[in-house]
């Protein structure tokens, strides 16, 4: 059977390399990598992967994992994933939830309905993919528009970072929403991916 391949966010690299090296599967698994930036276009997302896949898997025999929830796609991935069984993708509805696992999510979630959600990278490229993703660096009018009915942001840590939580602090501030940090670490997620792959392989 052709090596299964896995077709990811890249916002997923350090913590999709770190489990696949943790179980011994980085060997195993052939990785490909959509740019970060389509999480403010959801839309593309699915026509990337059809890309991806005419060029990595142009016979359709290969087992795929996408390295994705649904992501603002409105279901147009799981519609991808009806076409074939090989395809299979991550459980849940965004990254935050196969971060944080589905119980501690929909707790989060129920507490405070209006909640902004960081992951590291996301805290990392705060600014890159939000401010200036938003235009709020060049028009700061506009954060009452996108941010008027949230009332916290909660970063999802994955790994023991200070600076990542002080960065994550500091975009709370600066849309001005009171900041928490829940350290959810690898452990959900890894299983997502080991759980996953299982059924692809």
């Amino acid at each position: 059977m052709p090596r299964p391949l896995v077709i990811a966010c890249g916002a997923l690299v350090s913590e999709l390399r770190a489990v696949l090296t943790a179980n011994g599967l980085h060997d195993d698994v052939e990785v490909r990598y959509l740019p970060a930036n389509l999480h403010n276009r959801p839309d593309r997302i699915v026509p990337e992967l059809r890309a991806l896949l005419a060029v990595h898997d142009p016979d359709g025999d290969r087992p795929v994992l996408l390295g994705y929830a649904d992501c603002g796609t409105g279901g147009e991935i799981d519609r991808l994933l009806a076409e074939s069984p090989r395809l299979q993708r991550l459980p849940g509805n965004h990254c935050y939830e196969f971060f944080a696992g589905t119980p501690v999510f929909e707790a989060l979630a129920e507490a405070e309905v209006g909640t902004f959600y960081l992951t590291d990278f996301l805290a990392k490229h705060f600014d890159a993919l939000v401010w200036q993703g938003l235009g709020l660096d060049r028009h700061p009018e506009l954060r009452p528009m996108y941010f008027g009915n949230y009332t916290r942001l909660v970063l999802l840590s994955q790994a023991d970072d200070p600076t990542v939580v002080i960065t994550a602090a500091a975009a709370a501030d600066l849309l001005g929403l009171r900041f928490e940090h829940h350290h959810v670490g690898l452990a959900a997620f890894e299983q997502a991916v080991t759980l996953t792959l299982r059924k692809v392989a």
